[in-house]
């Protein structure tokens, strides 16, 4: 009676079938979850203007039922232009906007990290949006909180 040797390794093509295929999920899942990303950042942007134009109403609310009809003069305590790590769209100090502000990041001088703010000077501020640069604007006397007519400025405003 012959005795089975049993395997215990597996043989080269089942090794190099098994990369194949882990080659081609990584193939499609890599695109994927770079544009996945992209989406974050701009989903991200987006609920950042939500909150702080909705903040600006907010704030807008208190003071006339105080019997105030002016808007909020800043929308930070004043902080430095195109500076890390400092605290935006918390207020004018005595003034809570957002109960948790966005901190900067930057890569240069003036520009930025993907997906984050930075402010440009009195009342303007910038962001990043997939290395496209758009400025926003707030607007005092208005209470408009706004960019311009750009394409990447339209689609954070949908």
């Amino acid at each position: 009676m012959k005795r089975r040797v049993q395997r215990k390794a597996f043989t080269m093509i089942e090794l190099v079938f098994v990369i194949v295929v882990l080659g081609i999920l990584a193939g499609i899942a890599v695109p994927k979850l770079a544009a996945t990303r992209d989406d974050a950042e701009v989903a991200k942007i987006r609920s950042d203007v939500s909150s702080i134009r909705s903040a600006i109403i907010s704030e807008r609310q208190i003071r006339l039922l105080k019997g105030q009809s002016n808007y909020i003069t800043r929308l930070d305590k004043g902080v430095a232009t195109n500076a890390a790590d400092v605290a935006l769209f918390d207020g004018n100090g005595s003034v809570v906007l957002l109960q948790y502000p966005i901190f900067t990041t930057k890569e240069s001088s003036d520009k930025p990290t993907s997906g984050h703010w930075i402010k440009k000077g009195a009342n303007q501020y910038i962001v990043n949006v997939g290395g496209a640069l758009v400025d926003f604007n707030y607007t005092a006397s208005s209470g408009t909180f706004s960019c311009g007519a750009s394409p990447e400025c339209i689609s954070l405003l949908r």
